[in-house]
């Protein structure tokens, strides 16, 4: 038998490509989608399309409402989605405080349901906003803390955080996807899509996906509006 993971899924190009890492090296797959009340929906229907093709399980999404809060251009309407700026270093207001605890604790939840001793999470240090539970020192807090908090873990069961696009840039993310077989055409990794899925190809995931389908040599099927 193969051994069981969750894999976050947002329907970006960072989440499918941990998704066909985690295929190809034996898993059996369980896609999980957060939604948080984010700016858009398309990454949504994204992540239900992407997982519909690569998970024989069913996709589950779990509502978690962060737009009560706000705090983030991506959950508050009143912020505005900010456009790449090469010179700016501080954390961007696209940042949504907290993101990865939560999605990571809805995962560890699933993941004891199912019975997975693996969470696959996409996330990486090298092109990406800044974002500090991105670090790998913030991944090795969480997967101590899994493994006190958790029946599974005080049984014995270890719960394992697999990051495995954390040293990678995003050239070398998408030449590992399409090693894979990835369709990137399926993918939404905007902040500030439209209804239909097109990308705004000005904030910061735009430049980063379009920086990294140039240094990779490949076609960008991203649609533009």
């Amino acid at each position: 038998m193969s051994e069981k993971c969750v894999v976050l899924l947002s329907g970006g190009l960072d989440s499918t490509t941990c998704l066909a890492v985690a295929r190809d090296q034996g898993y059996e797959c369980y896609t999980l989608s957060i939604d948080y009340g984010q700016r858009h929906v398309a990454e949504l229907q994204a992540s239900a399309n992407i997982a519909g093709k690569l998970s024989h399980h069913p996709h589950q999404v779990v509502r978690v409402d962060l737009s009560a809060i706000g705090g983030s251009a991506l959950t508050d309407d009143d912020i505005e989605v900010p456009e790449y700026s090469e010179s700016n270093d501080a954390i961007p207001v696209t940042y949504v405080p907290a993101r990865n605890t939560i999605f990571l604790s809805t995962a560890l939840a699933y993941a004891e349901v199912v019975g997975a001793d693996a969470i696959f999470i996409g996330v990486t240090a090298v092109d990406y906003s800044g974002y500090p539970d991105c670090r790998a020192e913030y991944i090795d807090a969480f997967a101590k803390m899994a493994n006190l908090a958790t029946r599974a873990g005080v049984e014995g069961q270890q719960m394992h955080i697999i990051t495995p696009l954390i040293d990678l840039d995003k050239a070398e993310i998408i030449k590992l996807g399409h090693a894979l077989g990835v369709d990137y055409g399926l993918t939404v990794s905007c902040y500030n899509a439209n209804a239909s899925g097109e990308a705004c190809g000005h904030c910061d995931s735009c430049h980063y996906r379009q920086k990294g389908f140039s240094e990779a040599g490949l076609q960008d099927p991203t649609r533009y509006a």
